[in-house]
């Protein structure tokens, strides 16, 4: 009896259209969960189809030498650094959007103010970018002595961001020594398939794309952008900037590298606490304030931001480094309406650079955009960095660092 009233209904009008209901939801809601599944999926970055050599990294000895900051790494790492070029990643300091992603992954990180106070990071990845897909956020604008250090890695570097410094609605606001987006333009980077990767330009998703879950809090817009560094070397790869350019001429054909040796703890460290401020009585000092805690456990530095520890959110560990590189150089402006400011990239200067739980003082010379910064000591030596990641800190000539 029940089932011929079963059989009934569902032949009846009514039945047919809750069996039309029912096969338009569950089918619109396995099309909604495939799209879903596929956004949330890593693109497949395999190796040229061959295996991938991250397989075989785990528990190899590490022999080989960074040429960026001398840490050691395995083979199979050297194997995939050695298909590639050097990203230098935009990456934003604002105390709104902390805690970053993907920094402690870095070789090489440059910080200095952007505007009214309040610090930006270049980030140079190349080996420690190796062994895994690395996801950085959140990534902002660039400016020009942005560009003058990235240029140190190579004739075209990866430059990802996401804008920069220019004319705003077409007011002619920024003044010209500012403009970072022509300068791009005038070095040839931002060009129709070229080193320079912005997402205002030529570049979207799967290299870039707005997380506005990646905290737990609300931020505004300009704070979510992440990227993928394995989809940036995909794209790379088809543009022809690979470890070596469409004419066979490889990124580091005229790299200065720097000097690397292994780590020697002082038995009684002399500088255990480094602190300064980029914008010395500014309104967001203390919130861009900076202090380097050496760890003679790991003979490194450990890095707090405006008073409290910064940490990397992929990893969880807090921020931290072998160098620490206190640059004083020139500082200039604001120099236009929109709060821009220009430091001397070319040139030299002073220089303090902490390791081993030691302080070195020294000069640091560049002598043009493309030219490797140097670090000498007052003896006119060169400087030996202790392997590991190298920060530097770019200050006005009058700051003052305590220690």
């Amino acid at each position: 009896m029940f089932f011929s009233k079963v059989k009934s209904f569902i032949s009846g009008k009514k039945g047919i259209t809750l069996l039309s209901f029912l096969g338009l939801y569950f089918l619109s809601t396995s099309v909604s969960w495939a799209i879903f599944s596929y956004l949330l999926t890593e693109p497949d970055f395999s190796f040229n189809g061959s295996k991938d050599p991250r397989s075989q990294i785990a528990d190899l000895p590490k022999t080989q030498e960074c040429p960026i900051n001398g840490e050691m790494y395995t083979e199979p790492e050297r194997e995939i650094w050695e298909t590639r070029r050097p990203i230098a990643a935009i990456i934003e300091n604002n105390a709104a959007s902390r805690p970053p992603s993907g920094l402690s992954k870095a070789d090489v990180v440059y910080e200095s103010v952007a505007e009214g106070g309040i610090t930006r990071f270049v980030v140079i990845y190349y080996c420690g970018a190796a062994a895994e897909n690395i996801d950085i956020a959140p990534v902002r604008s660039a400016r020009v002595y942005h560009i003058d250090w990235a240029s140190e890695y190579g004739d075209k570097p990866i430059f990802m961001h996401v804008g920069g410094a220019n004319d705003y609605g077409g007011f002619g606001d920024t003044v010209k020594e500012a403009k970072a987006l022509e300068l791009l333009t005038t070095l040839g980077w931002r060009v129709a398939g070229g080193n320079d990767f912005d997402t205002t330009y030529d570049s979207g998703f799967p290299i870039f794309w707005r997380n506005y879950e990646r905290l737990d809090k609300k931020v505004a817009t300009e704070h979510t952008m992440m990227a993928s560094l394995d989809a940036a070397y995909k794209e790379a790869e088809k543009r022809g900037f690979s470890y070596k350019d469409k004419n066979g001429n490889s990124w580091d054909s005229g790299f200065v590298k720097w000097s690397f040796a292994d780590g020697k703890p002082l038995s009684s460290p002399k500088a255990t606490e480094i602190s300064f401020e980029f914008w010395e009585g500014g309104l967001f000092s203390k919130e861009y304030s900076v202090t380097w805690n050496y760890d003679p456990e790991t003979n490194g530095y450990l890095r707090e931001n405006g008073g409290a520890k910064h940490m990397d959110l992929e990893t969880g560990s807090q921020i931290s480094a072998k160098n620490v590189v206190v640059m004083f150089t020139e500082q200039k402006g604001p120099v236009d309406r929109n709060m821009h400011i220009l430091y001397t990239t070319v040139g030299e200067g002073k220089t303090l650079i902490f390791q081993n739980g030691g302080v070195i003082e020294g000069t640091w010379e560049k002598t043009s955009r493309t030219a490797r910064t140097r670090f000498f000591e007052k003896d006119g030596k060169e400087i030996d960095f202790v392997r590991g990641q190298i920060w530097i800190e770019i200050l006005p000539k009058n700051n003052k660092v305590n220690y």
